[in-house]
């Protein structure tokens, strides 16, 4: 990959990890805000209900987070944009719709199948 490229996803990568952490830190305000004692137990259901998914919603960004900055450190060792298992390059539309990719689009198929077969059984 050369290195406009991945100047290109790197630049991807810190502004939705950026992108990310404004919403954590939104998250966070709006919780210390909205610590309130409804009397209404419906209200309070309501609200308990609304946090719980915003946690939730938090919780996958943050591991989304993980993803991203692991895969700048793949950048900045220069494993970025290789599949972990076959070592083969993955495409760059894939990393385009998934720049957070660790695997080529033939193992990550393949993963997928076996998934399925486990739980099937």
């Amino acid at each position: 990959m050369s290195p406009a490229q991945l100047a290109h996803f790197r630049k991807i990568l810190e502004d939705w990890r950026d992108e990310l952490m404004t919403e954590v830190e939104r998250t966070v305000q709006n919780m210390q805000v909205e610590n309130v004692n409804y009397s209404d137990p419906n209200d309070r259901a309501s609200l308990e209900t609304d946090m719980g998914l915003e946690l939730r919603a938090r919780d996958r960004e943050r591991k989304l987070i993980r993803k991203i900055n692991q895969a700048l450190a793949r950048i900045d060792a220069g494993e970025y944009g290789y599949c972990e298992s076959c070592g083969v390059e993955i495409g760059l539309r894939r990393l385009e719709a998934r720049p957070t990719a660790t695997l080529c689009i033939d193992c990550k198929t393949l993963e997928e199948k076996r998934e399925k077969q486990m739980a099937q059984d």
